[in-house]
């Protein structure tokens, strides 16, 4: 196999990889809604220690424990993931708050704006050269947000915050240079000190308890590790095959899907603040996959 047909073939498994990632993650609101009456902070400590049990079951049949033992020997490597894993749960946290607090379309939001977010990002920090409609993107996105600061005198706080956590995470992650599962393993064992400190003091107040819970309410908690590492698995193979801008062109699919829920399924309230952003945002989207689509063209006319 030459080298142009394995460059192919990765870049088509990194699209396939991305594709993977949004949907899954598109779809688990669903999941967190069924923990609703568990505290976000709850939820998020048996994300972490489930995340790294699943991690270190995967890695036990899989392999991969060589390259966790070289990594130990790069301290900056294990720096920038400390930092990966702060923002990790940061963003798992408020995602959490979101979805159980009826925040789903701000959610949805943030998750719409992350794509032009990974554009900006990768300007400004991997030398990728913004073209033309990119730059008409980018402004079109800014000046909805900007329209709901002016105009309705709130600030997207929680969707901005979702897209700028998210997209320093992908950023550093694709600087790091570090496989997927070996990644996000170290990453939940940086946490579970945290994790499991919260998890031991609060074992009498606990709403989720896994003393006293029923057994199904033990294994949608276990779940967490599941629905947690395999999109993210899925994201941080994806990040190490193709360019970060395309990256974030198919996470369309997960706060779509994510929207559909909000207003369909949920009930969520779609009122002419939120509306003004969104067209906004889905017009820079437009304009954005429009760009991308024409500079495809050029490639292979080229």
């Amino acid at each position: 196999m030459n080298h142009k047909t394995m460059a192919d073939t990765e870049h088509r498994k990194g699209i396939m990889l991305a594709i993977c990632a949004y949907c899954l993650w598109g779809v688990a609101p669903i999941y967190f809604k069924l923990l609703n009456e568990i505290s976000a902070t709850e939820i998020l400590v048996h994300r972490v220690i489930w995340s790294f049990v699943f991690m270190v079951i995967l890695m036990q049949f899989i392999g991969g424990f060589g390259k966790l033992r070289q990594l130990f020997k790069q301290p900056k490597q294990l720096g920038i993931l400390s930092i990966t894993s702060a923002l990790i749960a940061g963003n798992w946290l408020l995602f959490i708050w979101a979805v159980n607090n009826d925040h789903m379309l701000d959610a949805s939001l943030g998750y719409f704006i992350n794509p032009l977010f990974n554009v900006l990002l990768g300007m400004l920090f991997l030398s990728e050269r913004l073209r033309k409609l990119q730059w008409f993107a980018v402004t079109l996105a800014f000046i909805g947000v900007m329209v709901q600061l002016i105009s309705f005198g709130s600030i997207p706080l929680v969707s901005l915050a979702l897209a700028g956590s998210f997209g320093f995470y992908g950023l550093l992650r694709k600087k790091v240079k570090v496989d997927a599962k070996t990644g996000l393993l170290v990453e939940t064992a940086l946490l579970m000190p945290v994790a499991l400190f919260y998890l031991f003091t609060t074992l009498d107040s606990a709403s989720a308890s896994m003393l006293t819970n029923s057994l199904d309410m033990n294994l949608l908690l276990m779940a967490a590790g599941v629905v947690t590492s395999v999109p993210l698995l899925c994201f941080a193979g994806a990040a190490t095959r193709i360019p970060l801008s395309m990256l974030g062109f198919f996470q369309y699919i997960g706060p779509s899907i994510m929207f559909i829920l909000a207003i369909s399924l949920f009930n969520e309230q779609f009122d002419l603040e939120k509306g003004v952003t969104f067209v906004f945002i889905w017009s820079a989207l437009v304009i954005f996959s429009l760009d991308m689509v024409l500079q495809s063209r050029r490639r292979q006319r080229g």
